[in-house]
């Protein structure tokens, strides 16, 4: 007998995207154009977080590719630190500070509480990376 998959939390509805850190989208893209993916829409500036993104799509699921803009952005800091690589997960929630409110209630640590806007009008927030053993962990939500 199969047991039934666990159901997600009401407000978390899939893997929203991965995303990675890259010194040059077009340098960071070979791979992703290698394997055929297709981009979701032009590139964009996202200026809350410092970065220019690049998005392939795979099913429902997009890569970002992070490009920094200046030194001042936490992915440049992220960079330097640790080179290209894979920089956190996103998580596509269907009302932001809903999900904020029920993980800060079960002690979640977050780097803001205050969503701030994201990639394609969504808004999102980001949990520590300590309270997401070692990986940094993004929500997500997009517009209606």
């Amino acid at each position: 007998m199969t047991a039934n998959p666990p159901t997600p939390p009401p407000g978390l509805t899939r893997v929203d995207h991965i995303a990675i850190v890259t010194p040059s989208l077009d340098e960071g893209s070979v791979p992703y154009r290698a394997l055929g993916l297709p981009t979701d829409g032009e590139d964009e500036l996202v200026a809350s977080q410092g970065v220019r993104v690049r998005a392939f799509v795979l099913g429902d699921t997009l890569v970002e590719l992070l490009e920094p803009q200046d030194d001042a952005s936490p992915v440049a800091a992220f960079l330097q630190k640790r080179g290209p690589g894979l920089h956190h997960v996103a998580f596509r929630v269907t009302h932001l500070e809903a999900e904020i409110a029920r993980l800060s209630a079960l002690g979640a640590r977050f780097l803001n509480t205050e969503p701030r806007p994201g990639r394609a009008g969504s808004r999102v927030a980001f949990l520590h990376p300590k309270w997401g053993g070692g990986t940094l962990i993004e929500l997500v939500e997009h517009p209606h």
